[in-house]
């Protein structure tokens, strides 16, 4: 654990942010590289990424603010809420302010919706696999305590007082490079547009789910058995779902798009 990457004079980088802007510019980057197989030129992508930059943390942090307010937020100064160089964003809250930044310049700049879902859907998994890092370098979203032999130790003074605890940041890293790997291979089988993005919902629903069996960061659990992270996984998977049902009726490929 080590939050401070380096420091210029006042100026404190930490890794967190140090990570999510790497896994940003590799998922805009291997985007950008997918986009002409679809007919779209790789600037629309670039163009679009401020976008989702800008939707995935507003939308992540706002999550985040709401699910932890009684334990971070409540008793601070209002603008702590504006420190994410420290950390504290929520996965599932910037998927959607991304995706609602993304409709958005989508529909400005006309282009197909699932055509661009599908080439960002990769790209998705290997930013988050990038993030987790951070989250591990910053100490947060950590597992329970566990005598495994995979066991992390984080400085005594954390929350888990230097016992061991299951890596789940490194999980679920891992687990998102696998499924890049897979969403990547499957771009370039695909049967219909839209076949990407719906997998990559159903496949990563089951791996968050599946993580988070093993984390510890939760105060409470909802119903005493069910974290926020599963059932916003449920959900997801069940858009996923609807998603492949609703593409999957228009199999044939339409002719790409005039980049």
């Amino acid at each position: 654990m080590h939050k401070i990457a380096f420091q210029f004079g006042p100026l404190t980088i930490h890794w967190y942010g140090v990570m999510v802007a790497l896994g940003f510019l590799a998922g805009l980057w291997t985007a950008s590289r997918r986009a002409p197989r679809e007919g779209i030129h790789p600037e629309r992508i670039l163009d679009l990424g401020p976008w989702l930059i800008v939707g995935a943390i507003v939308g992540s942090r706002l999550l985040f603010v709401i699910s932890y307010w009684d334990p971070y937020f409540a008793r601070e100064p209002w603008y702590e809420i504006f420190m994410i160089q420290r950390g504290g964003l929520v996965f599932y809250g910037g998927l959607i302010g991304s995706f609602a930044a993304g409709i958005f310049y989508i529909r400005w700049k006309k282009l197909p919706f699932l055509k661009v879902a599908d080439v960002m859907a990769p790209s998705i998994a290997l930013g988050h696999a990038f993030g987790r890092i951070g989250c591990l370098m910053n100490g947060c979203c950590y597992g329970k305590p566990t005598q495994c032999f995979l066991a992390v130790h984080f400085p005594a003074d954390h929350e888990t007082g230097g016992a061991g605890v299951h890596p789940t940041e490194i999980y679920e890293s891992v687990l998102n490079a696998l499924l890049y790997l897979g969403l990547a291979w499957m771009f370039r089988r695909k049967k219909f547009d839209g076949q990407v993005f719906a997998l990559y919902l159903m496949l990563y629903a089951v791996l968050r789910g599946t993580v988070e069996c093993f984390r510890g960061d939760y105060s409470s659990l909802i119903l005493g058995w069910i974290t926020q992270g599963q059932i916003a996984s449920v959900v997801t998977f069940a858009l996923g779902v609807v998603l492949w049902r609703l593409a999957s009726r228009n199999p044939g490929m339409p002719t790409p798009v005039k980049p």
